[in-house]
């Protein structure tokens, strides 16, 4: 697992876009096929079920150094990651198991069904035979997040320059459900097994800063002025039965909006809409940072959905 590790380090300890891009762009040369399938199915929020509870991880943590809850929990709540923490306190490792990303994805899956003894002899092993930064990465593993120094739209980027593709295609490619199991990783990023046309939007019409001498320039009369939405801009694509709603970012949020996809489901034809999705309650408009609780969330919760309605202001009939 060093490639990974390598990689995670690079991403979490770096703040500038081009050198994460740098890291990805390495890993992707680097890594086996179906580690690359791992590592875009953990990042993209694809992980599978956990099957090790993450009280127990702290169970055995505790037995095996010995060490008081209380001591524990101070430092979980300094650390702030359970990961991090189980890897911080754990004794020196005394061996090293080389498996690399998938071979360690599928021991973990593996899991499933077993008894507590049988997790707890494979843990208590794992951690015995990796370092610091290995042994954190098979922690979150066997129950956290990825996101790890890499938004969305920085993987994407980080693909889509790999391939020297469109990121709306890449992003497209690998939306919705797959099964690492059934796909090939290059076949899958290239859009192998989805139609990445239908879903292609429009250039965005932003806008940008007049020239200082406007002013001076400009004739009132030939220029309309529009009141500037506190909302996200979109392009809203229904073609072929499908819904695709992109931000100005180039990022598909069509999950955020369940309501508008749905509805847009409900109308004839094909179409591509230009607008703001706009928070709204009680024909009141709220305020951006409201609706941004509904992004970069893999689900919603109904409670989301009912304090944060959304409308969209529509500017234009682009197809």
């Amino acid at each position: 697992m060093k490639a990974f590790a390598s990689l995670i380090n690079k991403l979490d300890s770096s703040n500038k876009t081009k050198l994460k891009l740098e890291a990805v762009d390495q890993f992707l040369r680097e890594a086996t096929a179906q580690d690359k399938l791992w590592f875009l199915a953990l990042f993209t929020g694809k992980r599978p079920k956990r099957n090790v509870n993450t009280a127990l991880l702290k169970q055995w943590a505790i037995e095996l150094t010995g060490i008081p809850e209380w001591l524990f929990l101070e430092a979980y709540s300094s650390v702030g990651d359970l990961a991090e923490t189980l890897a911080l306190i754990l004794p020196p490792e005394t061996g090293y198991t080389d498996y690399n990303l998938s071979q360690w994805m599928d021991l973990i899956q593996q899991l499933s069904g077993k008894d507590d003894a049988e997790k707890k002899s494979f843990v208590l092993n794992a951690w015995d035979n990796l370092p610091l930064t290995e042994r954190f990465i098979f922690n979150k593993l066997l129950g956290g997040s990825f996101r790890i120094g890499l938004s969305s739209k920085s993987l994407i980027n980080a693909l889509a320059h790999y391939y020297d593709m469109e990121a709306s295609a890449v992003a497209h490619s690998i939306m919705g459900s797959w099964n690492i199991n059934e796909v090939d990783f290059d076949s899958l990023i290239q859009g192998k097994y989805i139609s990445a046309a239908i879903s292609k939007p429009y250039p965005f019409c932003l806008a940008y800063p007049l020239s200082e001498d406007f002013e001076q320039s400009a004739i009132p009369e030939e220029w309309q002025a529009e009141y500037k939405w506190d909302g996200i801009r979109a392009q809203l694509i229904k073609r072929e039965n499908e819904v695709f709603i992109w931000s100005r970012g180039e990022e598909l949020v069509t999950d955020q909006f369940p309501e508008i996809r749905d509805a847009l489901l409900k109308c004839s034809g094909n179409f591509v809409l230009d607008g703001e999705v706009l928070a709204v309650k009680d024909g009141q408009i709220l305020n951006f940072n409201e609706l941004q609780k509904r992004l970069n969330r893999k689900n919603l919760p109904s409670k989301i959905l009912q304090e944060i309605p959304v409308e969209i202001f529509l500017y234009d009939l682009l197809e």
